[in-house]
């Protein structure tokens, strides 16, 4: 079984959208790295944008980038950027969602919003296109979390295992690339292997320890059960995007020495018996999630093969010789794009 591609379920389409369909659209943290995806998918997909807005902080503002053609200025972020616009994603950072965010939803705007800021919210539906696009429906605040990226990209391997056998529990180890913490991540890795190739001292700001030729077992901060936050969003999001409060999920979260795509080891324990070839017939045919699963051949999923790319590939596919009802699966996807930018503008498309 080789890796393949097939139509997403979003792909872009011919513009046959009639001109009262186009949106006005803002891009909340336009000049970060998920902001910038995000442009670059909705000009990809053929979004109908009737007006494109790029909001972010003063030091920004004049920046121009290119969408269809044209060159767009950035504009400072402030309470009344949102008035005649549709839908807002945000990708700036929680503290800014919370500030801002209340203010576009209070405009009529909808916001998609990439941050953990209302992800636990009652009231914010929390949603994985592919998994529970009917949750982006109701949106009483006028508020759309986007999951965390390890959460959408484990999801999307193991929701439709849980449609088909009843997912019972998740152990999962992720292997977290360096974009994922920002531009001065990738800055970090960059300038700690030219310094070890070249004799000179090691800069040491954003991680912990040493992140060239290391692996660190630590994202985000500790709480007080010994687990870092970014391990329990697995635990939680999941349950809610998955409607499963009895869900039961332990997670080991590892920042790697590799630029783009997590990967993500996973054992799943489902209420079915289960087999590798099932679950393979569960994937065949499904939009957001390929099959990469040939071992004897070399064919497994990493993260190179889907950097800058729709697609979650899921090879690595084993029974379990420990637990009963229970598969091992290597899942792979881009963070910055699937795990973000490509999610918020699908969940756009569904509005």
């Amino acid at each position: 079984m080789i890796c393949h591609r097939e139509e997403n379920l979003y792909a872009a389409r011919p513009t046959t959208h009639r001109m009262s369909e186009a949106k006005n659209i803002a891009i909340v943290g336009a000049t970060g790295a998920v902001g910038e995806e995000m442009r670059l998918c909705l000009e990809e997909r053929n979004f109908p944008v009737k007006k494109l807005t790029l909001l972010a902080s003063a030091r920004s503002v004049g920046k121009t980038f290119s969408f269809r053609g044209q060159e767009i200025a950035v504009e400072e972020l402030t309470h009344e950027s949102f008035s005649g616009i549709d839908i807002a994603l945000f990708s700036a950072g929680g503290s800014i969602s919370k500030e801002f965010g209340p203010s576009a939803a209070a405009a009529g705007c909808i916001v998609i919003d990439n941050s953990s800021a209302f992800r636990m919210d009652d009231g914010v539906p929390l949603v994985v296109p592919e998994i529970n696009p009917e949750a982006a429906k109701n949106h009483p605040k006028n508020i759309i979390a986007n999951p965390n990226c390890t959460t959408i990209i484990s999801l999307m391997a193991l929701g439709p295992l849980h449609r088909a056998f009843g997912l019972k529990s998740i152990i999962a180890s992720s292997y977290q690339a360096v974009s994922g913490s920002g531009a001065q991540g990738i800055a970090e890795l960059e300038q700690q292997v030219h310094a070890i190739a070249t004799g000179q001292a090691l800069v040491q700001k954003v991680y912990s320890r040493q992140i060239a030729f290391n692996v660190i077992p630590q994202v985000d901060s500790f709480t007080e059960n010994g687990y870092t936050k970014e391990e329990l969003k697995m635990l939680h999001e999941g349950r809610k995007i998955l409607g499963h409060p009895d869900l039961k999920v332990s997670c080991t979260c590892v920042r790697v020495p590799v630029y783009r795509s997590h990967s993500v080891s996973l054992t799943a324990v489902f209420e079915k018996p289960i087999t590798p070839d099932a679950a393979r017939a569960v994937y065949a045919g499904l939009t957001g999630v390929k099959l990469c699963d040939d071992p004897a051949n070399g064919i497994f999923p990493v993260p190179l093969d889907t950097t800058g790319k729709d697609d979650c590939l899921v090879g690595r596919i084993r029974q379990n010789i420990v637990l009963d009802n229970a598969l091992d699966l290597w899942v792979v996807g881009d963070q910055v794009r699937k795990g973000a930018a490509l999610n918020a503008v699908q969940i756009a498309e569904i509005l």
